[in-house]
């Protein structure tokens, strides 16, 4: 099972230090492919008083020493084509936000570095439109053969569900579409963003974290490759979207469930 999990931006050292301490356990796992999430910037914010994070240079030298100290293989977001490159030296998985999905400048150039492209569906399309995403990428790295999951897997691309827009300032999963995007490509469910209220009439997008539990076994139980998990020791003075994060101390209680859903449905 694919595992993404971490805060959602690059804060202080010390912040970052602690939680990815505290994940150890699942890059240990022999169970989990294990990946550590932090974007160090935070490019679409709904606020421009909000923190975005670090920048790029200060942001890969953070992720570079969590590497070296932990040893994890690392994901974090890149926003425009002159990112991926330079992002790409430092971290395993280049993760396209949700907003920037069908962006042809910004998939390609993350199709030409040697990272696993991880595409967040935009909170806008149909699952089915993704397809179009995954052939960009599979273009771009020389294979002209059709989009499948196995295609897709071989040549490291991932899709990943976060919600899609239901009225204003809420978002729905749609269980269907884990399957078939799955028809194309391995499919990670974003939990945690997945409950997201984005920009609901404040100056932050607000959430509602109860609800990641009940989503992710969800998820589970229909059949996905992985999971990702924002998580903080306390989300109360996160950073940046605390409201929908799961703390630390709950994850492992509920990794502990997918994992007894996942072998009851394998």
């Amino acid at each position: 099972m694919i595992l993404i999990a971490g805060p959602c931006v690059l804060e202080s050292r010390d912040t970052v230090m602690k939680i990815a301490e505290s994940l150890m356990t699942y890059h240990e796992d022999c169970t989990k492919d294990f990946y550590f999430k932090a974007s160090f910037d935070k490019a679409n914010r709904t606020s421009l008083d909000s923190f975005r994070g670090p920048g790029l240079d200060e942001g890969l030298k953070l992720l570079q020493e969590v590497k070296e100290q932990f040893g994890y293989k690392l994901l974090t977001d890149v926003h425009d084509y002159t990112q991926p490159k330079a992002v790409a030296e430092v971290v395993d998985v280049l993760q396209i936000p949700a907003f920037l999905c069908r962006q042809t400048d910004l998939l390609v150039a993350s199709a030409k570095t040697d990272a696993i492209v991880n595409i967040k569906k935009g909170q806008f399309l149909a699952p089915q439109a993704m397809e179009h995403s995954v052939a960009k990428i599979l273009k771009t790295r020389g294979f002209d053969g059709g989009v499948s999951y196995d295609n897709a897997k071989k040549y490291n691309v991932w899709l990943t569900e976060r919600g899609s827009t239901f009225g204003y300032g809420n978002l729905v999963v749609d269980m269907r579409g884990l399957k078939q995007m799955r028809e194309f490509a391995p499919v990670i469910f974003d939990a945690t963003h997945s409950v997201q209220q984005p920009a609901s009439g404040s100056s932050v997008s607000g959430g509602d974290s109860s609800l990641v539990p009940y989503l992710a076994r969800g998820a589970s139980a229909v059949g996905v490759d992985g999971f990702f998990f924002e998580t903080h020791f306390d989300p109360s003075i996160a950073l940046s979207d605390g409201a929908n994060m799961i703390k630390l101390d709950k994850l492992n209680g509920l990794i502990e469930q997918i994992d007894a859903i996942r072998a009851i449905v394998e």
